[in-house]
């Protein structure tokens, strides 16, 4: 009889547990949350969030809820957006068309925060000596672009603003690491892409830019975007991750000499070219905006018309503005 209670007491004791374990990465009734590890996507792009994790800001804020962070770099957004479908990535930033590409392709993410309109940090850019004057000399010429990036839609726009078939132009689709080096030794004739790239190659290596979205009056805005399933369960800490944001953009914004020192240090720069890429890429946290949102459907439509996506989203469902607008607000 002894040996049948305590064998009853020691099930009980595994239910509790298990049923304890399975509940560590769950939201509780008051909305905290128990995760123990946040995945965080970090680009080469010379953002806000590479100071607050060199800093170690976000470590601190996300050390007194007893979170860990683990980073991954990324080259562009496609693969991020890979990362969130697959479960491995929580929060990250990311410019325009990546998030387009994830909808159109059914992966469950919300765009939580505008972090630049994007007017000038993107271009297509031709060598100092080229004879290419508008995007209609491209016909026939070799164009690098990582496919899905905010290059490729303002490629896209180009080319529909200019009456250009794409099928004419022959794109070749490279990532950072490979684009450069294909631009520089001529094995392309442009290479479409963003900053910290442009302003390496018009600073450094007199390459010019073709089109700026300035140019032909479209955005490449930068968004904060987060797994849908993470800010249901973790609310707390994607307000946690967008007030250290918040805190990284000030700073970066009031302090611009210490600003670019800080880039040229960290990246091993000429200071003359993280200031280039500053100057094109400013900095604020704002709500996402019906500019912006009708940007990005644009965009999309227009991906639809070129057969670039098999079917049209509706680019609003995927806009959360609560948390950003809470904290601009002062979370009132």
């Amino acid at each position: 009889m002894k040996k049948r209670f305590l064998l009853l007491l020691t099930i009980i004791g595994l239910l509790l547990a298990a049923c304890s374990s399975g509940s560590e990465n769950q939201s509780n009734s008051e909305g905290t949350s128990s995760a123990k590890t946040i995945n965080l996507g970090i680009q080469q792009i010379l953002s806000p969030l590479w100071i607050a994790k060199e800093k170690g800001w976000l470590e601190e804020a996300f050390k007194e809820v007893g979170v860990e962070i683990v980073w991954t770099e990324f080259q562009s957004g496609p693969p991020q957006f890979e990362g969130i479908a697959a479960g491995k990535l929580d929060i990250t930033e990311v410019g325009n068309t990546p998030p387009l590409s994830g909808q159109a392709a059914g992966i469950d993410f919300k765009e939580i925060a505008l972090l630049s309109k994007g007017k000038t940090n993107n271009a297509v850019l031709i060598p100092e000596d080229s004879d290419i004057k508008s995007i209609k000399d491209l016909i026939g010429k070799k164009v690098a672009v990582a496919k899905g990036s905010s290059a490729y839609g303002l490629l896209y726009e180009a080319f529909e603003k200019e009456g250009v078939d794409p099928s004419k132009v022959e794109i070749i689709q490279l990532q950072p690491d490979e684009a450069q080096p294909a631009f520089e030794n001529g094995s392309v004739d442009a290479w479409a892409t963003w900053e910290p790239f442009i302003s390496y190659q018009t600073v450094g290596n007199n390459a010019k830019a073709l089109i700026k979205c300035e140019d032909i009056g479209v955005f490449s805005p930068v968004f904060t975007i987060a797994r849908t399933d993470f800010i249901e369960e973790n609310p707390e800490l994607v307000s946690i991750y967008l007030e250290v944001y918040k805190k990284a953009t000030d700073w970066l914004n009031e302090n611009p000499e210490e600003a670019v020192q800080f880039f040229a240090d960290l990246k091993g720069i000429d200071p003359v070219i993280v200031e280039e890429v500053l100057k094109n890429t400013p900095y604020e946290m704002q709500v996402i905006d019906e500019d912006v949102i009708s940007s990005q459907q644009r965009v999309a439509d227009l991906f639809v018309e070129q057969g670039v996506f098999s079917n049209g989203i509706n680019v609003e469902e995927v806009v959360e503005n609560k948390f950003a607008e809470k904290l601009l607000k002062g979370g009132e």
